[in-house]
């Protein structure tokens, strides 16, 4: 028999199960970042720079102001600890897990190669001069290999033949990524030149690999639906479906009923590790980058949180309800509010174009959200913080950033 917990008792177990019921460190270091990768699982990528590149948010909310340097001496170098895969989507991961994506590695090129019309299948002599070519100078930059190129440029060689060759290469496992330079370019080589030899050719069955990523995934989002599982890392929906009744039969997943989860007039199952952690309260004032996991699967915020979000970068400006990068805000154990933020790097000003509160923010959200924003803008080396007059939060975050501040006794 399934058990029935509350919304609210699963939205606690959920930030807990995410990191967000521990103490924060006064100065975290490499061991506290691997610790923190071990337990997410992965940290999202993506280029948007606009307030801070998405992989360093979801450190910042679950430690506070850190030094980025130190994270980056895991991820922009070789890969020895921390290395890059398409394992949500393009993410940060340990290392030692690249054994866990080999099927997945394998079943991209098998695919690919068995497709006639593939770019891989009417590539065939790129993909086999960037592998010449990573072989004779790696590790190179994109631009290292395109000047290359030009030098024997044929009608098949630009930029993007250069670069589709290696992404192709990367996701079959071929090229791994070397490192990043300090404007976040990559740096690719094959995988022999750079990665651990407990690594190379290392293959967990698939399988194996999918009922340990799927206990992974349950452990990282504390409560979950079958789709949430999946999504964690991208698991195929029927392989995911045979792991989860696997794990439940071992007695490592509990049978769960989340009030008001449903899809129609169905209750949703959903799934709990055994000896989950449920605590009776969670207060983490925290900024979540769009690709932070409590959020990046749009359906589980909404049925945690109640909490409806789109990213707008790519809606037209005119269209954009709340902005362009918007940011939700986190207040005790509640999505209470978002804010659109700009790092104006050239004046050190953080600029808050839009704050917007949501129907059930707490009363105290406006001075819990200036303390958070304070934090951004110290971590980010601001000197200042703006608001805009856009949203219904916009006014008295103004005044209450610029009051003047008093130390209690």
């Amino acid at each position: 028999m399934s058990q029935t917990i509350s919304r609210d008792a699963a939205r606690r177990i959920a930030l807990a199960a995410q990191g967000f019921a521990r103490p924060r460190r006064a100065r975290p270091g490499t061991r506290t970042f691997t610790s923190m990768l071990e337990s997410l699982g992965v940290l999202q990528i993506d280029s948007v720079n606009v307030f801070e590149r998405s992989h360093y948010l979801p450190v910042f909310a679950r430690l506070g102001p850190y030094d980025k340097s130190a994270l980056d001496a895991l991820t922009h170098r070789r890969p020895k600890r921390v290395t890059e895969w398409w394992a949500h989507e393009a993410t940060f991961l340990r290392t030692d897990d690249l054994p866990l994506w080999a099927w997945k590695m394998r079943m991209l090129r098998e695919r690919d190669l068995a497709d006639e019309e593939s770019w891989a299948n009417a590539h065939k002599a790129e993909l086999e001069w960037v592998r010449s070519e990573l072989a004779a100078r790696g590790p190179l930059y994109v631009r290292d290999i395109e000047t290359d190129a030009e030098r024997r440029r044929g009608p098949w060689w630009d930029w993007s033949a250069v670069k589709h060759a290696l992404e192709t290469l990367f996701r079959w496992g071929e090229v791994a990524v070397a490192g990043r330079s300090t404007t976040f370019e990559r740096r690719y080589a094959l995988a022999e030149q750079v990665l651990p030899d407990h690594v190379l050719g290392a293959e967990v069955p698939r399988d194996d690999a999918i009922r340990e990523l799927v206990r992974r995934a349950a452990r990282a989002t504390g409560v979950a639906t079958a789709s949430d599982l999946a999504d964690y890392y991208r698991l195929p929906s029927a392989l995911t479906a045979q792991a989860i009744r696997e794990l439940h039969e071992a007695g490592e997943l509990t049978s769960v009923h989340v009030d008001g989860w449903r899809r129609g007039t169905r209750n949703l199952d959903a799934w709990m590790p055994a000896g989950q952690v449920r605590p009776r309260s969670v207060s983490a004032d925290a900024l979540l980058s769009p690709f932070d996991p409590v959020v990046w699967s749009r359906q589980r915020a909404e049925r945690l949180f109640d909490f409806h979000y789109r990213i707008e970068i790519y809606t037209p400006r005119h269209k954009r309800v709340h902005g362009y990068y918007v940011l939700p805000v986190l207040i005790g154990d509640r999505l209470a509010a978002r804010v659109d933020l700009k790092s104006d790097r050239q004046a050190r000003v953080l600029r808050v174009q839009s704050a917007w509160a949501e129907p059930d923010a707490p009363a105290d959200t406006v001075e819990r959200l200036s303390q958070v924003l304070r934090a951004a803008a110290h971590w980010q080396e601001h000197d200042s913080i703006t608001v805009g007059t856009r949203g219904d939060l916009s006014d008295a975050l103004a005044r209450t950033l610029t009051a003047p501040r008093h130390d209690s006794a």
